[in-house]
């Protein structure tokens, strides 16, 4: 309004004036900063830019921070674009940013990084959790795209090495903002239904943009979630994604995946005729064997027995001369006699026990003599 000739704004008026300015000079700019003060409110980044003269308030909505996929923190040194404009209501100008990328690497792989240590520091990568490949699986589930070069290369490679083997395929996009839900729900159903013993999951080769869909935690969880033993076979041999970390077993290509799931047939057909002839020849080894043993104990046996006999016969001849020395028969060839008390043959031992008239039969070394006692 004016008043005696001068122009006089209300302060809304000059707030929005000084707004139309600041929004018409500095658009889709790009700022250099270290975060500081950072906190999350309703899906909204609030924090300052700052360096080492000045700082800057800066507001990330949530429409525009969706899609970042590295963490924000503290002290990190980014670069913000976005346009500078004032939130009226406290008349203070700040930054509305509309991108944001770290400083010094990539986004991606900033939030690769971010991830893989945190996963780890879980526990998700440990080796004890890490489940054995069957050695010859029934039925092979394999997660992928069926219009990619990776599902021809797996079943390239299963119908060479085992032809009647059984696979079953759930399709799902492997690139683009749908691909992690679909990938993370092909790895449950298949632990729903039960009906395979292995998966691979992967694709082929491309930038990191291209396989991030394996670096995303939803897959990585369903991964480690999964009781069902998982390879992950994810881009070429250089290509490192969370999901390789996260499964049983790392496949450095699709088609060495399919190699590493099942032997070829010819091979494991050979292996079998080499254990049929192992069986076969099992029991003749045995009874060999049990024979040369059988002869070796005889041998020990007799041995042992015949020192027995040495040594019992030794005993029984000195046994039979103690006996000798101390039977009746003994005592009789060195002088001595013995005297029965006649008809009932008691040993007479005392003259007391004899009267006159007694007959009495006296056994001496050769020979035995009758006598009366007068």
């Amino acid at each position: 309004m004016k008043d005696d000739g001068k122009y006089i704004y209300t302060v809304s008026q000059l707030t929005s004036s000084i707004k139309i300015i600041l929004e018409d000079s500095f658009k889709n700019i790009w700022v250099d900063g270290e975060i500081s003060n950072f906190k999350a409110s309703g899906g909204h980044f609030y924090f300052t830019l700052k360096d080492d003269k000045s700082e800057l308030k800066c507001v990330f909505f949530k429409s525009s921070n969706e899609k970042i996929k590295f963490e924000i923190k503290d002290g990190m040194q980014v670069l913000c674009c976005g346009k500078i404009s004032i939130y009226e209501q406290r008349g203070v100008y700040q930054l509305y940013v509309a991108k944001m990328e770290p400083k010094g690497v990539g986004a991606l792989q900033l939030a690769f990084e971010q991830l893989k240590e945190r996963l780890f520091k879980e526990g998700l990568f440990d080796e004890s959790h890490k489940k054995e490949i069957p050695l010859i699986p029934e039925r092979i589930g394999i997660v992928t795209s069926t219009t990619g070069a990776a599902i021809r290369d797996i079943l390239h490679v299963l119908n060479k090495r085992f032809s009647n083997l059984e696979v079953i395929i759930i399709p799902v996009k492997v690139q683009g903002d749908e691909a992690k839900e679909e990938i993370a729900s092909a790895i449950e159903e298949f632990n729903r239904l039960k009906n395979v013993d292995v998966m691979i999951i992967g694709r082929g080769g491309g930038s990191l943009e291209d396989l991030w869909a394996f670096n995303e935690e939803i897959v990585a969880r369903a991964i480690y979630n999964s009781k069902i033993p998982v390879i992950s076979a994810v881009g070429h041999e250089i290509d490192w994604t969370i999901s390789d970390f996260v499964a049983d077993k790392r496949a450095p290509t699709p088609s060495v995946a399919a190699e590493m799931v099942i032997a070829e047939k010819s091979k494991l057909i050979e292996r079998l005729d080499e254990i049929e002839k192992k069986i076969r020849d099992f029991p003749m080894d045995m009874v060999m064997e049990y024979e040369q043993r059988l002869d070796e104990i005889e041998d020990n046996m007799a041995l042992r027995f015949s020192h027995y006999i040495e040594l019992k016969q030794g005993d029984f001849k000195l046994l039979s001369e103690k006996l000798q020395i101390l039977s009746p028969a003994g005592i009789l060839d060195r002088g001595y006699s013995i005297s029965f008390k006649l008809p009932d043959r008691k040993i007479i031992k005392t003259a007391n026990a004899l009267k006159k008239g007694d007959l009495i039969e006296t056994k001496v070394s050769k020979g035995s003599f009758k006598s009366r006692i007068e």
